[in-house]
């Protein structure tokens, strides 16, 4: 799951990849000025209990967000919630303003019409066990757009900036008659905003194009070459994708026939050094325990 999000790799590679031992730790800068410390924890019951024991104080303090991963087809769920309420209980001793997240995971592997209720009986048990705890609850799989999803969601309560930044958008899109603007992180390609004024059908829509420009740029990246921009165009709307500044791309959609395409990439290339500036406000180290 890390490695789709913070380190390129797509679903079908991970398949390569072995199970966590230990604690992994490493460091991901996202956003240019926002540092991520990211602490995969392995499941295995031998290194589950350690956590709680000799490394406890060491793992627990200083965390800003708890993502824990529940197996949906794991056939120990009380031994799941145990660990997962023994977490609770060291974030809230060494971190008790930590934000928390659940992610019921491999969903692909239950059966379509069973989905929903599924979740929904996990969600409604996550969040009795979190008490007096707040958590959010997402179902994802390394096969659809709902990981990044997850991810966005999460990344986003960590951008310290985020409403000025939001307003800056909303003002761009209203000045340039925008449909919709999205901004993506560089190198994640997550969304980190948007400012829509007009309504879209697809609710999914930000994770697709996310998923599908990733995939895209790695397909590039094996050729050798690199993504910078593209433009896709049809009877009904015309979308722009940039870099826009050094940490970010941009996505701009257009429905009016009337504005040239060049009107729209003199904009986006006029408004790059007002959102770099906004970009240079120093952001926090965060700390993300991931089990």
């Amino acid at each position: 799951m890390r490695s789709i999000i913070f380190a390129n790799y797509i679903a079908r590679d991970t398949r390569r990849l072995g199970a966590t031992i230990d604690v992994e730790h490493s460091h991901v800068r996202f956003l240019g000025n926002l540092v991520l410390n990211l602490w995969d924890c392995g499941g295995q019951d031998t290194f589950m209990e350690n956590y709680f024991t000799s490394q406890r104080d060491n793992i627990f303090r200083n965390v800003e967000v708890l993502i824990y991963v529940f197996d949906v087809e794991s056939r120990e769920l009380e031994k799941d919630m145990h660990y997962y309420q023994s977490c609770l209980e060291a974030i809230l001793q060494n971190s008790p303003d930590a934000k928390i997240f659940c992610l019921v995971h491999k969903m692909d592997l239950v059966q379509e019409d069973q989905r929903d209720l599924i979740f929904k009986e996990r969600e409604e048990d996550l969040r009795r066990l979190s008490r007096p705890l707040e958590c959010a609850c997402f179902r994802t799989s390394i096969w659809d757009e709902t990981l990044y999803k997850a991810w966005s969601s999460i990344v986003y309560q960590l951008i310290p900036n985020v409403q000025q930044l939001e307003m800056n958008l909303r003002n761009f899109a209203q000045i340039i008659e925008a449909d919709e603007v999205l901004l993506f992180e560089r190198a994640t390609f997550l969304v980190i905003s948007h400012y829509q004024c007009k309504e879209q059908r697809d609710v999914h829509r930000f994770e697709k194009i996310s998923n599908i420009i990733k995939q895209f740029k790695l397909s590039c990246s094996k050729l050798a070459a690199s993504f910078q921009s593209m433009e896709v165009r049809n009877s009904n709307f015309a979308a722009f994708i940039d870099i826009f500044t050094s940490n970010t791309y941009v996505m701009v959609v257009m429905s009016d026939p009337s504005i040239p395409s060049a009107a729209t990439l003199i904009n986006i290339r006029n408004a790059r050094k007002h959102f770099e500036k906004l970009e240079r406000v120093d952001g926090p180290k965060h700390s993300l325990l991931m089990r």
